[in-house]
C-alpha cells in the first residue's frame, strides 16, 4: 500500500526490453536508504518489486525491477524512455502518517493532460479520463495521478462524451513531482479510489 506522497523524483537509468516484458533500472537516493530485495516501490504510481540494488559511493544508487506485459500495456511505463524522471514512493509502514490516501499501486487507466491553467500560487490541471472511469471520480474525492495523491476540484458530468477532472497543484507538488513538467497531451497513470470499486461490485452482487 502507498499514500501518494512522493518521496523523490528518480531517473530511469536504463530500460531493457525482453519481448513481452522489460527490466527497468532506476537511479534514486531516498528510497534506497533502507531498501531490501522484494520490497515494493511505486514508480509513477505503479507498484513494482525491487529485484536488485547497486549502491553508489555518493549516496545514490540504481535499483532494478521487472515489468510484465500487463503493466506495460495498462500504464504509461510502456512508453517510458531512458533519462525520464519518475515519481518514487516506498510502501507504507505501520508507523507511516497517512498524508494522502490509501493506494494500491494498481493503475486503472492512462489519462492525458488536457490543459494547464496557471494561477498566482498554484496551477489548475485538467486531465482526460479513459472510458469507464468517470463514475469513480467525484468532486472533493481522492485520485492518484502518476502516483501523486490529489483532491479532485472539478469533474465533468457523467454523460459527457469526453470525461475529465481537474486538480489544483500547489507549489510543492509542482516543484517536487513530475507533474510540474507534464505537458498538454502527455499520458499520466490514474488510480481511482478502490473503495468506490468495491461498493459498485457489492451493489452489483446485491442486485
Amino acid at each position: 500500500m502507498f499514500t501518494g506522497i512522493v518521496e523523490e523524483v528518480g531517473t530511469l537509468a536504463a530500460r531493457e526490453d525482453q519481448g513481452d516484458s522489460a527490466v527497468l533500472r532506476i537511479r534514486a537516493r531516498t528510497v534506497l536508504t533502507d531498501v531490501s530485495l522484494g520490497d515494493s516501490i511505486a514508480v509513477n504510481g505503479v507498484c513494482l518489486t525491487v529485484t536488485g540494488v547497486q549502491h553508489g559511493a555518493d549516496g545514490t544508487g540504481v535499483w532494478t525491477t521487472d515489468v510484465m506485459a500487463e503493466t506495460l500495456r495498462r500504464s504509461s511505463l510502456g512508453a517510458v524512455v531512458d533519462g525520464a524522471p519518475v515519481n518514487l514512493e516506498r510502501a507504507v509502514s505501520p508507523q507511516t502518517r497517512l498524508g494522502g490516501h490509501l493506494m494500491q499501486g494498481h493503475v486503472d487507466g492512462v489519462g492525458r493532460i488536457v490543459s494547464r491553467t496557471p494561477a498566482e500560487h498554484w496551477e489548475v490541471v485538467r486531465i482526460g479520463l479513459p472510458a469507464g472511469l468517470g463514475r469513480y471520480v467525484v468532486e472533493k474525492g481522492s485520485i492518484a495521478v502518476d502516483g501523486v495523491s490529489l483532491t479532485v476540484s472539478a469533474v465533468s458530468p457523467l454523460a459527457d462524451p469526453e470525461p475529465w477532472f481537474e486538480v489544483s497543484l500547489i507549489p510543492t507538488t509542482l516543484r517536487e513531482t513530475t507533474l510540474g513538467a507534464r505537458a498538454t497531451g502527455e499520458p499520466v497513470n490514474l488510480e481511482v479510489d478502490v473503495i468506490a470499486k468495491y461498493v459498485e461490485r457489492l451493489l452489483e452482487a446485491r442486485a
